[in-house]
């Protein structure tokens, strides 16, 4: 399942800690892509999967409850077998995989019909919509897929992915809570409404 969407404020977006000519090389890198292509990803594309999530895990480490240690790791069974309980979609620009994340049907905290994970968009794309396509796909499948709500943790001290995702429609529920896999740090619950329920 493959849909495209138009990119959001393309130049906005651009890594304020990039030099001017990584920024004019992305401006004219993404001259030709006007669109962001959102793909519900199979088994058979776990090595696309397994590239962006180690990616993921090197760019920002501090993001995720899993190590690149622990994931890279993984042989090609353990990665098909990520797609047995949970589907993966990741936002394309051009040829270039740029942001991913999973969700997994469950009946969760809040009234969550599921649970979003693995949130990530490349520093260099952020700001051009990438995670907003994404759950725009996510909204035109939610009756079909049973992702009416949506529910994620995010660690508090992550100010950055609690405003993107506040912006996308994500609010607060519940306290802050001690996270079992990281001694003295905090996640927060969010919750989300698909906006065709």
């Amino acid at each position: 399942m493959i849909l495209k969407f138009d990119l959001i404020q393309k130049f906005r977006g651009l890594h304020h800690n990039s030099s001017p000519n990584a920024r004019l090389n992305l401006i004219m890198k993404l001259g030709s892509s006007s669109q962001i292509t959102v793909t519900l990803l199979t088994p058979d594309n776990w090595l696309r999967l397994k590239n962006i999530r180690l990616r993921a895990l090197v760019e920002n480490p501090e993001a995720f409850g899993p190590t690149y240690d622990e994931e890279s790791k993984l042989n090609e069974q353990g990665w098909r077998d990520r797609f047995k309980k949970e589907d993966y979609l990741i936002g394309s620009i051009g040829n270039e995989d740029v942001g991913t994340m999973y969700i997994e049907v469950l009946k969760g905290d809040h009234g969550a019909t599921c649970w979003i994970g693995g949130c990530w968009t490349d520093p260099k794309y952020r700001g051009f919509g990438v995670m907003k396509s994404i759950f725009e796909f996510i909204d035109l499948h939610s009756k079909e897929k049973g992702w009416q709500r949506q529910g994620l943790g995010v660690w508090v001290h992550n100010q950055g992915a609690i405003k993107a995702y506040e912006s996308i429609g994500f609010s607060v529920a519940g306290e802050k809570m001690a996270s079992t896999s990281r001694p003295g740090s905090y996640f927060q619950h969010m919750v989300r409404d698909s906006e065709f329920n």
